[in-house]
């Protein structure tokens, strides 16, 4: 059976990701240190074991990383453990580097340790995946879209920092030979994720009765890929993908903000109408815009349909939204629960 050690699996992706790896029959380990992103409810359902085990850590930490890779006989280790939220790393970007920089390192030096130790057969089975993001590449003008060869040009502390990240890992490859594969995704919606983000946030807000702040003029544009697609098209990635290769991942489904939330507005107006009679759209406000704002992002993931078989159970953007607004109806408590813990 394959044993995968999943590093912050306790959070938004990487919670996703271990019901679809559980679901295909594949023992899991989640190694989380359970900071304000990761929560321990997002993957209670999915503990069993010597099915799926909990293990409290940083990724930072060399010998615990080494030990729970021994330990369990991992066969896999997929990263998704990072600091991911840009309007924080503008106002403090410390704990981006010593997460995404140095916590990368010090995860790929323990993996290199633990790689050493394997047979030829177990070496030649295993994989490093490292799971990355489209903002490394950048922005977009109105036309064109990222690819596995767009050019590296970051544009904020968070971008910089899976930049960085993502050189390291090829840097382990090249020099060191182990076994990656990087994943770059658009921007991801759906259950869990931590209120923050604009999705969830506009969706939470809008349930509360408060104003829903859109950045600027609402005009930047996202391509939006559902969380259940994105863990799959990982899985493919991790199964099927060709060492020292990157795959991109979309949705097809570019939005302008202000389109985003005017449609869980729209939404809301039909599942959840508000008290007063009004429409939830009235509560839009425009707010500064964030500081180095990206115009544009969309991703061409042909690559990843072509080589790994990727296709998208969401179809249409909307069709995913429909299931996420009706989610977080469903799970106010999780939200409140998540949102106090983070204070």
């Amino acid at each position: 059976m394959q044993v995968i050690l999943v590093t912050g699996a306790a959070g938004f992706i990487g919670s996703a990701f271990i019901r679809e790896a559980k679901a295909l029959g594949a023992r899991t380990v989640i190694y989380d240190a359970l900071t304000y992103a990761g929560h321990k409810s997002n993957i209670q359902d999915c503990l069993e074991p010597g099915i799926c085990d909990f293990i409290k850590g940083d990724i930072r930490d060399y010998d615990k990383v080494l030990q729970t890779s021994r330990d369990f006989r991992v066969t896999a280790i997929v990263n998704f453990a990072a600091e991911s939220h840009v309007d924080n790393s503008i106002h403090g970007p410390k704990p981006f580097v010593e997460t995404n920089v140095v916590g990368t390192f010090s995860l790929l030096e323990a993996t290199r340790k633990y790689y050493s130790e394997l047979s030829e057969q177990e070496k030649r089975d295993f994989r490093f995946l490292h799971v990355s993001t489209d903002e490394v590449f950048g922005e977009l003008e109105d036309t064109g879209y990222f690819t596995e060869r767009s050019p590296y040009q970051p544009n904020s502390p968070y971008s910089a920092t899976k930049a960085a990240s993502d050189h390291l890992v090829r840097a382990w490859h090249q020099t060191y030979k182990l076994p990656v594969i990087v994943t770059n995704c658009s921007n991801n919606y759906g259950p869990r994720q931590l209120p923050e983000k604009l999705v969830p946030r506009m969706i939470t807000c809008a349930l509360r009765g408060e104003p829903l702040p859109v950045y600027g003029k609402g005009a930047n544009v996202r391509d939006w890929i559902h969380v259940e697609d994105h863990a799959r098209g990982i899985l493919l990635a991790l199964q099927k993908g060709m060492v020292g290769e990157t795959y991109c991942f979309g949705g097809r489904s570019e939005r302008k903000n202000l389109e985003v939330v005017r449609r869980i507005c729209s939404i809301l107006d039909e599942v959840s109408p508000r008290g007063d009679g009004k429409k939830y759209d009235e509560l839009i406000t425009f707010v500064t815009d964030r500081a180095g704002h990206d115009w544009r992002y969309a991703i061409d993931d042909s690559k990843a349909e072509d080589e790994l078989g990727f296709k998208r159970k969401y179809e249409s953007f909307e069709d995913g939204l429909n299931q996420t607004v009706g989610w977080y109806i469903d799970n106010k408590k999780w939200t409140e629960a998540v949102m106090e813990q983070k204070k």
